[in-house]
């Protein structure tokens, strides 16, 4: 007797959240992330998603009111376990001083004066771990690193399911042993930040798929494929490898329902997308973006930023100089994975029948 064949959207990774596709959106820090983007695909069935990183608790809280008013599916919020960098303690008005020597032409230029301390503070991972506790969304996902024990305990009492993000199999193992439910196999062609955290995310640069298969291999929780994926091709190859999933942040960051800036879209669907790099100059942390002036003019001074978040406020308030200046998208970070040459969908729900109608069954 010949059996049916199973249908691609049937997987590990769709059978332990119960919905219908496994496209992941990926989270978007810096405020990109949008509530209309992450209840499409939510509703379209897959996985929304939203970058809390950002956010305080009580922020988180209202957000995800407003989630649920435009979706009844599951959803997934993002933290970053990690949210400051150890040396940031040492980080003093002498060091401050070695970072603005470095940035002085670009607020010169710019006629605005250099940051000075005191920075605003940024939210921290213990007081939005409570927005997560109170909101129980249907997914917690989060990087640079795994929430303590206590922590998952909880969350498997609140029924949340957790993913962790992986850039080495290492990495990926260690999540597993954590009893995390699900991970994200994030490879270094990927746009945003390189999340490892057992080892320098310099020493951590595995391509999307040669990742897949080795994690696939070693551990037995479902395994999102995430980097390089920005149509119905990427989502072949990764389940091929043995993906039971893909999460897609370029693709959907240049949707038009995105919270990105109509300036990075524009870019992302320009040629100058073919050209990314991985900097540390937009906040302190390795990342990959389109390359611009900042990233290539400063490519000597990686180590010489100051630690993050403070890293992203010095060039954040550069950014920010006048909206419409000539030159202000030259000293802006525009977060991009490595296959956005190939980008097609303004819309993410034409992303999205793009791959159900080109995917059929397997």
């Amino acid at each position: 007797m010949i059996k049916a064949k199973k249908m691609w959207s049937d997987t590990k990774f769709t059978r332990l959240l119960g919905i219908d596709l496994p496209i992941v959106q990926g989270p978007f820090g810096g405020k990109v992330s949008s509530i209309d983007l992450t209840a499409i695909v939510s509703n379209s069935g897959g996985l929304g998603s939203y970058g809390c990183q950002p956010f305080d608790a009580n922020e988180i809280v209202k957000i995800s009111e407003e989630i649920k008013k435009k979706t009844d599916k599951p959803f997934n919020l993002n933290l970053w376990v990690k949210d400051r960098d150890d040396k940031i303690d040492d980080f003093d008005d002498l060091a401050l001083r070695e970072v603005n020597e470095v940035f002085q032409p670009y607020f010169y230029e710019a006629g605005i004066e250099l940051p000075q301390f005191p920075f605003a503070d940024s939210p921290s991972f213990e007081n939005q771990i409570e927005a997560i506790f109170t909101i129980k969304p249907a997914v917690f996902s989060f990087v640079y690193g795994i929430p303590s024990a206590d922590i998952l305990e909880k969350c498997r009492q609140l029924n949340i399911k957790t993913v962790g993000a992986a850039t080495t199999l290492d990495e990926a193992i260690a999540i597993e042993n954590a009893g995390v439910d699900a991970l994200v196999a994030t490879g270094f062609d990927a746009g945003g930040h390189r999340v490892s955290f057992l080892d320098k995310p310099e020493e951590s640069l595995i391509g999307t798929f040669s990742l897949i298969p080795q994690i696939a291999d070693h551990v037995n929780i479902p395994v999102i494929a995430a980097g390089g994926i920005v149509d119905s091709r990427g989502v072949k190859a990764a389940f091929s490898l043995g993906a039971d999933a893909v999460q897609m942040g370029t693709a959907f960051l240049a949707t038009e329902e995105s919270g990105a800036s109509q300036a990075h879209r524009k870019k992302l669907f320009s040629k100058e997308a073919r050209y990314t790099t991985l900097t540390k100059v937009f906040t302190g942390r390795l990342s990959r973006a389109i390359k611009n002036r900042l990233t290539e003019e400063l490519k000597d001074y990686q180590g010489k930023l100051a630690p993050y978040p403070l890293q992203g406020k010095i060039v954040g308030k550069l950014g920010a100089y006048p909206a419409n200046a000539e030159s202000a998208p030259e000293l802006k970070s525009f977060w991009s994975g490595q296959a956005a040459s190939i980008l097609k969908f303004h819309h993410a729900k034409d992303l999205i029948e793009h791959i159900i109608a080109d995917m059929g069954t397997s």
